[in-house]
């Protein structure tokens, strides 16, 4: 049987591909992307399979251009994974704490880490675009006065040392991502988790009738997401995600909700996976 063919935004071991591995196991093909539109673009040619997409951070908040990705591209979200977010020191074999004078990371990656590098002023922290593709580098070069913070993956793919470990600020940091699909045809038995996408009429509490079927129906709101429409003031694109015990409350929900929304779109319905 064919893997299945996974696009990433990074190279291997970035946390894309930790995730791609959480959620379809280790024996898939990752597709190296260099930007969040070239994996869909990627999906799109049907050069691959899946897409792993980071839409959320429980630091950084949320990744409002893959909003409008998931807007532009009308992919299936057939899933999602929360992968901790653990930031190690990683350098080359022998190589002491004393000899490091650059550190260099993913910009995100770098503030998350801000509390450890207040300790030791005289590093000269750069950003980069990846977190992987440092500690690639630091192997390709061989250097010996450049750390890179990354995961334990990127130290096990690469050949690197782990210098100090969890240096993270917040020790309870998660990434959650979706699993996107070009395959309108994917149906997920037993789902109990959607995540839609629509307008509201402009009148006075609208939006709050759709909220309020929602808690009527005794269904979840876990996020609410609100975009501008371009080009449309006072106009904004909402992006929710629900959460059912009954089918038949959500089915009902969404028929009484029709009424209050412009746009109406249903960008998939999945299994709820909060396991971190």
């Amino acid at each position: 049987m064919d893997k299945k063919r996974v696009a990433i935004q990074g190279i291997k071991a970035s946390f894309h591909e930790e995730a791609a591995f959480k959620f379809f196991g280790e024996n898939i093909q990752t597709i190296e992307c260099n930007s969040f539109k070239q994996t869909c673009e990627v999906l799109k040619q049907k050069k691959a399979d899946f897409v792993v997409m980071a839409i959320e951070n429980s630091i950084a908040g949320s990744l409002l251009p893959n909003y409008t990705l998931l807007r532009d591209y009308h992919f299936s979200v057939i899933g999602e994974v929360y992968l901790p977010i653990q930031l190690h020191l990683l350098a080359l074999p022998g190589v002491t704490f004393e000899q490091v004078k650059r550190v260099e990371s993913h910009p995100i990656a770098i503030r998350q880490c801000i509390d450890f590098f207040d300790e030791y002023p005289h590093l000269n922290v750069v950003e980069s675009t990846d977190t992987a593709a440092c500690a690639k580098r630091i192997r390709d070069e061989e250097l010996t006065d450049t750390v890179a913070i990354a995961n334990s993956l990127a130290a096990k793919t690469y050949g690197l040392e782990i210098l100090e470990r969890r240096i993270e600020s917040n020790k309870k940091n998660y990434t959650r991502f979706l699993i996107l699909t070009d395959n309108k045809d994917s149906e997920i038995k037993d789902s109990n988790k959607a995540s839609l996408s629509f307008q509201v009429i402009d009148e006075v509490g609208s939006l709050a009738k759709v909220l309020n079927i929602f808690a009527d129906g005794h269904i979840n709101l876990s996020k609410i997401q609100s975009m501008p429409v371009l080009g449309q003031r006072n106009q904004y694109n909402f992006y929710v995600d629900i959460e059912w015990d009954k089918r038949e409350n959500y089915e009902e929900a969404i028929r009484k909700i029709l009424r209050y929304t412009i746009n109406f779109t249903i960008m998939g319905e999945y299994k709820k996976n909060d396991e971190v």
